[in-house]
């Protein structure tokens, strides 16, 4: 059976990107894993009044407009779910996370899907799997206090059920920080 990685790339940029790059050099550390990617970057649809009014009608309720209006939503909750380990580039932009990767978040954050609740409060639905998420950022540092982007990524896995996140920051875009964040991602890889 082959292991398996969903990547998820969240930068605007392509050419000279840290984190993209970041992400490549991880990747190539696993080269008998099979990668799934998708690219955030190219689009990803907001949700809206139809998507929520879909998603709260029970499956076996919803009408086909309902079923094409979930169709994508269901396709990256496929991925995420079948996925052994997930990578996320991504850099913060005002100090949070770029708006196609909440859109993203949006999509595959779903009740009765990826999370329930429950009289004791949420409960998760996915596996736990390993999720590393490359950053990064002009001056933002890990877990400062302008570092929004850590705590909702970590919460929102978490709330699906994935609680074993890592994340690796490579601040200021030099040559030590990102030697640094190589070497991290190394030991990540190991």
């Amino acid at each position: 059976m082959s292991y398996s990685i969903l990547r998820i790339d969240a930068s605007s940029r392509y050419q000279g990107s840290v984190s993209r790059d970041l992400g490549d050099d991880f990747i190539a550390r696993k080269p008998d894993a099979t990668v799934v990617t998708r690219d955030l970057a190219q689009g990803i649809p907001h949700i809206n009044e139809t998507w929520v009014g879909a998603t709260f009608t029970p499956a076996d309720s919803r009408t086909d407009a309902q079923n094409a209006t979930l169709a994508f939503s269901d396709e990256l909750v496929a991925e995420l779910a079948d996925a052994d380990e997930v990578v996320v580039t991504t850099s913060i932009y005002n100090f949070a996370a770029p708006a196609a990767l909440k859109a993203w978040i949006d999509q595959v954050a779903r009740v009765g899907v990826t999370f329930k609740y429950t009289e004791t409060g949420p409960v998760g639905l996915l596996q736990d799997k390993p999720v590393t998420v490359i950053v990064a950022s002009g001056g933002t540092a890990k877990g400062s206090e302008v570092d929004f982007l850590s705590d909702y990524i970590r919460f929102m896995f978490g709330f699906m059920g994935i609680k074993n996140v890592s994340f690796v920051f490579a601040t200021g875009g030099t040559s030590e920080a990102i030697t640094a964040a190589k070497d991290e991602l190394a030991q990540i890889a190991a």
